[in-house]
C-alpha cells in the first residue's frame, strides 16, 4: 500500500492504517471489490496523497465523495481524467476562476493533477464508492480517516488555506486551527447552489493572496 502515496505521508498515514477502524474499512472495501465495481481503481484510491507531498501542502480543497460513474474518479476531489466530460460542479469552478483570476481561460480538461503537483491537496472525505451508487461507502470509516488527516495537517503545518464548499465540508471547520490557517467557506459549486454565493466568492485569488502574505508561491490555477 505504501507505494500508493508519497513517502512524506508515512508518519501521518501508517499509524492510521494500524487502527482497528481502518482494518474494518479495508475488509469492507475488498469485499465490495469482489462483489462488484468500486471507483476509483485500487491503485488510485490514495492518489491525492501520492501527488501532493505532506510538507508541500499549501491548499486543501475538500470534496465529499468520488464520482460514481464510469471512468470519472481518479482519487482527486472535483477532478476527472483527461478526455472525460467536465462534471457540472467543475464547470462552475472554472467559471468562477475565469472571473477571479486574470487571464484564466476555461480548459477542456478536467484533470486537476497540475494543482495537486503544486501543493493543492484535493481530498474527498470518502475515498471509494460503489459504481453508480452515490454515497454508498459513506459511514464505513473513511470519514474518520480523513478527519484525522485534516486535523493532523492543521496541527503539524502552518499557513495552509482550507477551502470548504457546502455544508458538509464546512462541518470540518472544527478540525482546523483558524488562528494558524486560512479557512475559506462558501456554498457548494453544484448547479443547485452555485448562484447562492459560490459565484463571486473569489476563493482562488484570496488563497493566493494569503499564500503570498506568508511568503509562499501562489498556485498557478490555469490547467
Amino acid at each position: 500500500m505504501t507505494e500508493r502515496f508519497h513517502p512524506s505521508w508515512n508518519a501521518i498515514l501508517k499509524p492510521l492504517f494500524r487502527q482497528d477502524f481502518m482494518r474494518r474499512l479495508s475488509a469492507f472495501v475488498q469485499q465490495e471489490r469482489q462483489s462488484g465495481i468500486v471507483f476509483p481503481p485500487e491503485h488510485l484510491v490514495f492518489n491525492a496523497f501520492k501527488l501532493t507531498p505532506f510538507d508541500d501542502i499549501k491548499v486543501v480543497i475538500l470534496g465529499q465523495d468520488p464520482y460514481h460513474n464510469d471512468g470519472q474518479a481518479h482519487g482527486l476531489s472535483f477532478s476527472v481524467p483527461k478526455g472525460m466530460p467536465l462534471p457540472p460542479s467543475l464547470k462552475n469552478i472554472y467559471t468562477e476562476l475565469a472571473t477571479d483570476i486574470p487571464g484564466f481561460t476555461v480548459p477542456s480538461s478536467g484533470d486537476l493533477t497540475p494543482w495537486a503537483e503544486q501543493g493543492v491537496l484535493l481530498l474527498n472525505a470518502t475515498l471509494t464508492v460503489r459504481a453508480h451508487q452515490a454515497g454508498s461507502h459513506q459511514k464505513r470509516g473513511w470519514e474518520e480517516f480523513t478527519d484525522q488527516v485534516i486535523h493532523l495537517i492543521s496541527q503539524r503545518l502552518e499557513h495552509v488555506v482550507f477551502i470548504l464548499w457546502g455544508g458538509y465540508a464546512q462541518r470540518k471547520t472544527v478540525l482546523i486551527d483558524g488562528n494558524k490557517h486560512c479557512i475559506l467557506k462558501s456554498v457548494h459549486p453544484s448547479p443547485l447552489s452555485v448562484y447562492r454565493g459560490f459565484f463571486g466568492c473569489r476563493h482562488f485569488s484570496k488563497a493566493n493572496a494569503y499564500l503570498a502574505e506568508h511568503h509562499k508561491d501562489p498556485i498557478r490555477w490555469q490547467i
